[in-house]
This record gives structure tokens, C-alpha cells and sequence, in this order.
């Protein structure tokens, strides 16, 4: 596994509060306007959230969290890492977690029962690297007419504003759409083993830095396969 950090700031917490989606299903929405489709619902075990201001015309879809609430009656140290696959808001909360990850920030089972008691809860946050960045192949996609995914497990400070695909052999790179949410298209994309790259960006910082993963999309990508890309970022 490769692993990229930059050491400012890494372990900062910003304090928000979060509610839960009362009527949803233990795990998250197949629905979700990221576009991970059904795979919203059961990603990262189902401990998945909807994000308003972070939510940022899709740019933060897929990005990681560590969340964890306040009330020490109640809530764990460790709190819960979360995904965002959604957007929403819900009494000027930054995230709408999903039942599963709302009472696992919880100490116990009773105390997840007098967490989801109250609604909403003050919480403090982080973006936090918990598993490698990985390509969801989308059902869209036709090899090798036309390539659409999504990317899982985004993490660090910074976004993922542009992605590239290079053929591994000449190193011929095309450029990406982002289609919406966390969907990156392209027709006629490149051919053999594909080179994923990456471009991490701070807008308020004014920092980009290309990020070129271990692990290649292989030749015979198929549409609904997933591939990890070997590479965990906390930029």
C-alpha cells in the first residue's frame, strides 16, 4: 500500500452536529446524489452520510470522515468513519449519517438507542484515511467504447478536482468529465492497462499535486467491478 501525508493539521477537528435520516433503512440510500447507486446503500458497511456544505456541488462526494459526538454518557472516543454518498441537510447539521453509522458512535447499544433518542447531536469531525481509494466500475460503462466510475474512500484536506487516464505503455493521458457527483466519464478512453491519475487540490491554499496510484485499472476492466488503486492520501 502506498501512502502520501502531509503532516499540517492532520489531526484537526471541526465541531458541527449531525442528524440521521429517521426513516431510512439501517444502512444508506441506493439513491444518493453522488451517484454510487445501489452501492450507496452498503459501502464502508452501510456507515455512510449526506453531506450539505460539504457536499459542494459533488466535488465531496466519496470523502471520509472520522465523526464522533460529544456527550460522553453516550458517545465512543473513536466515533465512526463515514463516507459521503448523498446530499442533504437537516436542522443546519453538516452531515445526515445513516441509523448504522448514528449509533455507532455510541458506547454501547443502549447508548445508541438514547443517541438516535435524540435526533441530533453536537459532534466534531476530521477527514480521515481509513481504506485505499477505490474505482467502481459504473454499470454505464462499455469497454472499450465508454468508461464511467466513481471513486470510493476519497481522504485528506484536499479534493479530487481532475482526473486523468494513461495508456501505461506510451504514457498517452486523456482527461476526465466529471459527469456529476463523484462520476468520472469518458468516451474512447484510453486502451491496454490504465494509469489512474489524480489531482489533489486546496483551493484555499492554492496546493494541487498530481497523484499517480500503485495499481493499474487492468486491460479487461469490466462495468460493476471494483479495483483498488493500492494508495491512501492525506493531503
Amino acid at each position: 500500500m502506498q501512502t502520501l501525508a502531509d503532516t499540517s493539521c492532520t489531526d484537526c477537528f471541526i465541531h458541527s452536529s449531525a442528524a440521521y435520516y429517521p426513516n431510512s433503512e439501517e444502512h444508506g440510500t441506493d439513491v444518493g446524489a453522488c451517484g454510487f447507486g445501489s452501492f450507496g446503500a452498503t459501502i464502508n458497511g452501510g456507515d455512510v452520510s449526506a453531506a450539505s456544505n460539504l457536499y459542494r456541488n459533488g466535488v465531496g462526494c466519496g470523502a471520509c470522515y472520522q465523526v464522533r459526538c460529544s456527550n460522553s454518557a453516550y458517545c465512543s472516543e473513536k466515533g465512526v468513519t463515514v463516507v459521503i454518498t448523498d446530499q442533504g441537510s437537516s436542522d443546519n447539521t453538516d452531515f445526515i449519517l445513516s441509523k448504522h453509522a448514528f449509533g455507532r458512535m455510541a458506547q454501547t447499544t443502549d447508548a445508541a438507542a438514547s443517541l438516535l433518542a435524540l435526533g441530533v447531536v453536537d459532534i466534531e469531525y476530521r477527514r480521515y484515511p481509513s481504506k485505499n481509494i477505490t474505482i467502481k466500475i459504473d454499470e454505464s460503462s462499455s469497454n472499450p467504447y465508454y468508461l464511467a466510475f466513481v471513486i470510493w474512500y476519497q481522504q485528506g484536506r484536499r479534493d479530487i478536482t481532475a482526473v486523468q487516464l494513461c495508456e501505461t505503455q506510451n504514457l498517452v493521458c486523456k482527461l476526465l468529465d466529471r459527469s456529476h457527483g463523484a462520476v468520472w466519464t469518458i468516451t474512447s478512453p484510453p486502451s491496454g492497462p490504465l494509469s489512474i491519475r489524480m489531482l489533489f487540490s486546496d483551493e484555499e491554499e492554492g496546493e494541487e499535486t498530481w497523484i499517480v496510484p500503485v495499481n493499474n485499472i487492468p486491460q479487461d476492466w469490466k462495468a460493476g467491478e471494483t479495483y483498488d488503486t493500492g494508495v491512501q492520501v492525506n493531503l
